[in-house]
């Protein structure tokens, strides 16, 4: 997806919804997001959890520093006690672990995602100790491009949902899935609108307002 394509789409969401129509006027468009397919981007997913942006960029550079390769192999190869050194928690060393010891067997295989459908890749995905519903959904829509994906259980979305569409309470999950049918084929470009939306509502002097 280029930008063009991303312009695109949110052209064609605004088409079919007044309400995003009329909130590109106060904030524009979103930015393309991507990142690298692979196991290195699946390693990066487990260290951010539950981190600020920062602190997952230091333990993820300490990580890099501590792995002569970052791959399966060289994952399992490097002591426990290193891996603790460069910031991981316990549980996490065992989501990584695990993730290595998987796509190392063939039980998991990243690139295989890539040919797989949406529902088939998140499956694969969520197979994995640690992986959950929205980690798989963001992989699919940053490092897989794939045009169609709305992350439900991101709680950003739903706030931003909730203001966008003028609700009294945060929608659940479900009922964001509702409201964003319409969206369909574009929901990725659509959930980067509402992340957009989001700041502009929770930080409006970053939007010079």
């Amino acid at each position: 997806m280029t930008t063009a394509d991303l312009k695109s789409a949110i052209d064609s969401i605004a088409a079919v919804d007044r309400d995003v129509s009329n909130a590109i006027i106060a904030i524009g468009y979103p930015e393309l997001r991507s990142r690298l397919a692979g196991f290195e981007t699946f390693v990066s997913t487990v260290v951010s959890q539950q981190l600020s942006t920062k602190a997952a960029a230091t333990i993820f550079s300490r990580l890099k520093a501590a792995i002569p390769e970052l791959s399966p192999a060289g994952l399992l190869s490097t002591p426990f006690k290193d891996l603790r050194n460069a910031g991981l928690s316990g549980r996490k060393i065992e989501y990584l672990q695990g993730l290595a010891e998987a796509t190392i067997s063939g039980e998991f295989d990243p690139i295989a995602l890539a040919s797989m459908s949406d529902d088939e890749a998140i499956e694969s995905i969520i197979q994995l100790r640690g992986f959950g519903k929205w980690t798989a959904k963001i992989y699919l829509m940053f490092s897989l491009r794939r045009d169609d994906i709305f992350p439900e259980d991101d709680l950003a979305l739903l706030i931003a949902l909730q203001h966008l569409k003028g609700l009294d309470a945060r929608p659940t999950p479900m009922q964001a899935v509702d409201l964003t049918l319409h969206w369909s084929p574009n929901r990725s470009a659509g959930s980067l609108f509402l992340w957009k939306y989001y700041r502009y509502k929770l930080r409006p002097e970053s939007f010079g307002i």
